[in-house]
This record gives C-alpha cells, structure tokens and sequence, in this order.
C-alpha cells in the first residue's frame, strides 16, 4: 500500500505539476467510502478481500473525475478567466462527462453485481461511485475555492 500511495502521488504531481492540487485531489479519494458502505450495508453484503479491492479502485475513478475537474479550471484559468468564474464554468462543463463515465461504470457492474465471488466488490464500487460522482461535483470546487482563497467579488463582468 506505501508503494501504491507513492506511485499514485508521482503520478499525480506529474499530471497536476502541484503539490496543492495533487493533495486537493488525494483528500476526495475517500469520499466513495460513504457510498461504498452505504450499499454494502443495504445490500447485505460482506467486505471482504474482493469488496477491498473495489474500493481501492474505485479511489482511482475518484481521483480520476477530480483530476478531470482540476484540470478544467487550471485551462479555463489560463485561457484568461478569473478564477471564480473558470471554477463555477468547469464544474457545468465538465458535469455530463464525469456523470456519464461514472453512470457508465456503475451499469457495467450491474451483472457482477450477482455474482457470488465479485458481488461486494461490484455493489462497492457502484454505491461508492454513485455517492462519490455527487460529491465530488460539490465538494471539489467548494474546496478549490476555499483552498486558493477565491472569492466571488473577484469575478469581472
């Protein structure tokens, strides 16, 4: 797990070239935590070896969408946008691409989801990603905001 977390980090400063948005990005990983045991616990069903590793990905797709969004406003700020205003338009434009990736990877899970041996781990990684994609649309640009101190007075125009 040490190896994954530095790996994840490396790769991670080299896409984002930050230490603060490559940490702003780290702290949503958990957030599919709340789903993921929120479904486990509905469906009944065990967190095993297998619903460990759904999880474990299911942080990659997490950290995945939040990169998505990052990234979207770093462009949007460099293109000449004041900052609160590259947060709120990145947010809607990147909306329908992470709910329609994330919606994509929950009905793949749909028919693992019966299986007996990856059951938990696919009902984790849908209930995780379901709550995680809402969060993450929320939480993230409210954290950019508060992280880089913008402030809506800022926004021109």
């Amino acid at each position: 797990m040490p190896l994954f977390l530095i790996v994840v980090t490396t790769l991670l400063m080299l896409q984002l070239r930050s230490f603060s948005r490559t940490l702003m990005v780290l702290v949503t990983a958990p957030l599919g935590l709340i789903g993921a045991t929120w479904f486990l616990l509905i469906f009944r069903m065990p967190f095993g070896f297998v619903a460990l590793l759904g999880t474990i990905a299911l942080a990659g797709m997490v950290m995945r969408n939040s990169v998505i969004l990052v990234d979207q406003i770093e462009q949007d700020i460099a293109a000449g946008h004041d900052r609160w205003h590259a947060i709120v338009d990145a947010t809607v434009r990147r909306f329908r691409p992470i709910v329609l990736t994330a919606l994509t990877a929950v009905l793949a899970m749909i028919p693992l989801s019966r299986s007996a041996f990856y059951g938990s781990m696919a009902v984790a990684i849908m209930g995780g990603l379901v709550v995680a994609t809402g969060l993450t649309l929320l939480f993230l640009p409210a954290l950019y905001a508060a992280w880089f101190r913008v402030k809506p007075e800022e926004a021109t125009g």
